[in-house]
């Protein structure tokens, strides 16, 4: 991403001078300000460059402005007193002074310590579903950062990758400090901010007051567990969504017990444990864990990391004959199945699962199935998002027969529908998902589009639960996404109009899973 594009327009040119401090580039910008590098002005003793984050404190209300200050003065105090080689150091405030430009007159500048690149930015340029590289000395070096900071009693309160700075001589370190919050008693409180896919779900039901929202050391404990697994496996957030709410919706079905966490398969097992007590679903759960525990666990596995044999990521994935879903569907042209619908009546019930040694796991696509092979990688991948056990592989192959017959260049101009999920472009947009990794989201690629279904329908399923629709969920899902949440729940169960779509689809499906 061009780190100009949501730059404020503030443009300070090579050179302009900020303390002690004179500017050298542009590093990148966000909603909490502008960052710039920066080296000693000349004059001045040398020594190593900086990163200078503008706030626009001058644009704000007087309230936002006092609020932002706190903010603000709560960073720098934390700098000051949690001295770590994986937490980042402010060096200095600065409050600039420019007449002759008023829109940098009164503009708030943090002097930090400045990094190569963010893990975000790693994570963005790997490879979806592979660990990016020294992913486990990375979690080390958070893990010991979050376990100072709670050891002193503050809580990080923000932990996302974008917040995890890498600099030189693999340094790792924890940034972004103005949400932090010093514990008081058993609890403290910040401002109802914070990133979406990284707060706990008790976040959502805990009360808002005057301070703020409650948050807890095991709130990081929470977001460490959603970050380790981005880590290990290229991006992939642990619960299923097309957008951060989404996801967070998913991550409270969990907690109440709706739904099942499920974590990407190719996790090595003491990591899948680790991450799981990470993401237990209530407080108490993970304060047992604790920062100082978790840190000696991760460190144990990096320090056995050093120590394992080097296998080809790619090798594991195929003896489990998993493959690569995006390997595969950049090689591979898809073609039209061809299969006629075929006739015969809907089950009365759900269809069992196939457990046969040859047919793999539940919900997996038989191999002697008419599922393009092409496409089997892709619709697995697909169903690992969705923590529900009824979103699986044989369920979304039903649901595509049935939209599109496996066609990739299906389309059905008078719904406006098209693609292999027979998607509607401006829904897919609200959904979207990037299921190749490509960075695109295209409602005729079918890895985008197969992914977005996936998330859509464990939406709907978790919609229909709390809802009090529990019985036949597949046929629930399949008319879901002919029509919508709100016409299935309002009719309380399978609208008559969608009944020969529905039909279809469990007919598929009890091909894929007798």
């Amino acid at each position: 991403m061009d780190p100009h594009r949501n730059a404020p327009g503030l443009g300070l040119p090579e050179g302009y001078r900020i303390a002690d401090w004179a500017v050298t580039a542009l590093l990148g910008s966000g909603s909490w300000g502008t960052v710039y590098a920066a080296e000693r002005a000349g004059g001045t003793a040398p020594g190593p460059g900086v990163a200078v984050k503008l706030l626009r404190t001058d644009l704000l209300s007087p309230g936002q402005r006092a609020s932002m200050e706190e903010l603000i003065r709560q960073e720098v105090r934390f700098s000051s007193e949690a001295k770590h080689p994986n937490l980042v150091r402010t060096h200095d405030v600065v409050t600039l002074r420019d007449p002759d430009r008023p829109d940098l007159d009164g503009v708030t500048a943090l002097v930090m310590d400045r990094a190569e690149r963010s893990l975000h930015d790693l994570i963005t340029a790997g490879e979806q579903g592979a660990p990016v590289p020294g992913a486990e000395r990375i979690l080390c070096g958070v893990a010991a950062g979050l376990a100072h900071m709670h050891a002193r009693g503050w809580v990080h309160a923000d932990l996302k990758p974008a917040n995890i700075l890498l600099g030189p001589d693999d340094a790792v370190r924890l940034a972004d400090f103005g949400l932090t919050v010093e514990l008081d008693g058993t609890h403290a409180y910040i401002p109802p901010l914070g990133s979406l896919d990284h707060v706990p779900p008790e976040w959502w039901s805990e009360r808002t007051g005057i301070r703020g929202t409650t948050v807890r050391q095991t709130a990081d404990i929470w977001a460490f567990g959603v970050l380790a697994h981005q880590v290990l496996t290229g991006g992939l957030h642990p619960f299923p969504g097309g957008t951060a709410r989404a996801r967070a919706l998913a991550a409270q079905a969990y907690a109440g017990g709706s739904a099942q966490l499920r974590l990407d398969d190719a996790l090595r097992p003491e990591w899948r444990e680790l991450i799981g007590a990470c993401l237990a679903p209530d407080h108490a759960s993970r304060a047992a864990l604790g920062a100082e525990e978790l840190a000696r666990r991760v460190r144990d596995l990096h320090e056995g990391a050093r120590t394992r044999p080097r296998l080809r990521r790619t090798a594991l994935l195929l003896g489990t004959g998993l493959g690569l879903a995006a390997v595969t569907a950049a090689t591979l042209t898809l073609l039209p199945d061809g299969t006629s619908d075929g006739k015969g009546a809907a089950p009365s019930a759900k269809p069992a699962a196939r457990t046969s040694p040859a047919s793999g796991p539940p919900g997996a696509i038989p191999a002697d199935s008419d599922v393009p092979v092409a496409l089997r990688a892709t619709i697995t991948d697909a169903a690992k998002r969705c923590t529900d056990p009824e979103v699986t592989p044989a369920f979304l192959a039903a649901m595509l027969k049935a939209e599109s017959g496996f066609d990739p260049r299906a389309s059905r101009p008078s719904a406006g529908e098209y693609g292999i999920a027979m998607w509607t472009p401006s829904v897919f947009q609200a959904w979207a998902v990037d299921g190749d990794g490509d960075g695109d989201k295209d409602h005729m690629s079918p890895p985008d589009a197969i992914a977005t279904m996936a998330v859509f329908v464990c939406w709907l399923d978790q919609r229909f639960k709390d809802n009090g629709l529990h019985d036949n969920l597949h046929a629930l899902m399949a008319a879901g996404y002919r029509t919508s949440d709100k016409t299935v729940i309002e009719a309380r169960g399978v609208p008559e109009r969608t009944r020969p779509h529905v039909d279809k689809v469990l007919r598929y499906l009890e091909e894929y899973t007798r």
